[in-house]
């Protein structure tokens, strides 16, 4: 099939939205995802350089090809993704960027990929997020150019440009307003959960203290939520509270954790959930350490655990930084 890897017996998939910059890490993210390419698609001339593209002489739009395992990830979850990053209802470009290369499209490879790409517009059409229409365009796929080295995984290379750049093109604000809106689906995630991943997270459960792969984990790191895969907690702010249960005095982002009154067991608790994955992850105690007293007591099996020398390789390169910084 022309949308897959035959080698490897992957998929892939290509999707412009603006600035490529922006587009590669939301798909790195991604389990399942293999490798993101920036490049350019969609325009007549052969091999053209990022001034020719940027330029809006070549008919191209900046790109981005996602080569992802079909065993893990559907292809309507990475439309799922694309949606998030961008609006959809600008035809002349996204955000600061403005021109022809800039505009929003999926290129599909097939008709399974265009059925499932005109669903998932129509459904967002429909769905009275947006006041005005949706106008990303819906096309086949041509071959897709290789952009320069410099701009391949820059958000990786070039970290702090890379927050300014998506700051201040207003891309960050936009995706913060509409991200509660559009939700990725985590269906087939969830189907590849093992039992105690399974029984923690859907149903609310709680693991053996001491009995659990995380609760002694020394090692430097991120820890992600086992079904998103989105980063909640470090090694830096892990201590051993002799509850049996990893523990934290702090969330990662405060904004990507939800708390609840939690009346189970006939106690009065407040429980902590991930916002992205409605995972139950564990509870919040007011008896940890100061400055802040919190106890994050959380399960490790709605964890998984990323050593520090693993997360440029797992793709979480950017938060590198923070273990850097803090002189570790």
């Amino acid at each position: 099939m022309p949308g897959q890897d035959l080698s490897q017996n992957n998929q892939i998939a290509i999707f412009a939205g603006g600035c490529f910059w922006c587009m590669v890490k939301p798909f790195e993210d991604l389990p399942g995802v293999l490798q993101v390419f920036s490049g350019y698609t969609g325009g007549e001339k052969e091999n053209p350089t990022y001034q020719e593209v940027c330029s809006n002489s070549t008919g191209h739009f900046e790109a981005v090809k996602v080569i992802f395992d079909p065993n893990q990830l559907e292809y309507k979850d990475l439309l799922e993704v694309f949606w998030k990053q961008i609006d959809p209802t600008d035809g002349g470009g996204q955000f600061f960027d403005r021109g022809t290369s800039y505009r929003t499209a999926i290129f599909y490879h097939d008709e399974e990929q265009r059925k499932a790409a005109l669903k998932s517009k129509d459904e967002l059409d429909n769905s009275g997020i947006f006041q005005d229409p949706v106008v990303t365009m819906i096309i086949p796929a041509t071959t897709f150019y290789l952009a320069e080295e410099y701009h391949q995984q820059y958000y990786r290379k070039n970290p702090e440009h890379y927050r300014q750049y998506s700051i201040g093109s207003g891309r960050d604000a936009f995706v913060r307003e509409k991200s509660d809106l559009v939700r990725p689906d985590f269906t087939k995630r969830k189907t590849q959960l093992d039992s105690m991943q399974y029984y923690v997270t859907q149903e609310n459960g709680t693991e053996p203290a001491f009995k659990n792969k995380y609760w002694d984990n020394k090692r430097e790191g991120l820890y992600v939520d086992v079904v998103s895969g989105e980063p909640l907690f470090t090694s830096l702010d892990k201590y051993d509270s002799g509850c049996g249960w990893p523990s934290f005095t702090i969330p990662l982002y405060q904004g990507r954790l939800v708390e609840k009154e939690d009346l189970s067991h006939n106690l009065q608790r407040i429980e902590v959930r991930s916002k992205t994955a409605d995972s139950h992850l564990g509870h919040l105690f007011r008896d940890g350490p100061e400055p802040n007293g919190l106890r994050y007591c959380i399960n490790s099996a709605a964890l998984r655990f990323i050593a520090r020398e693993d997360l440029i390789r797992e793709g979480y390169g950017e938060y590198l930084e923070i273990f850097i910084r803090a002189g570790k």
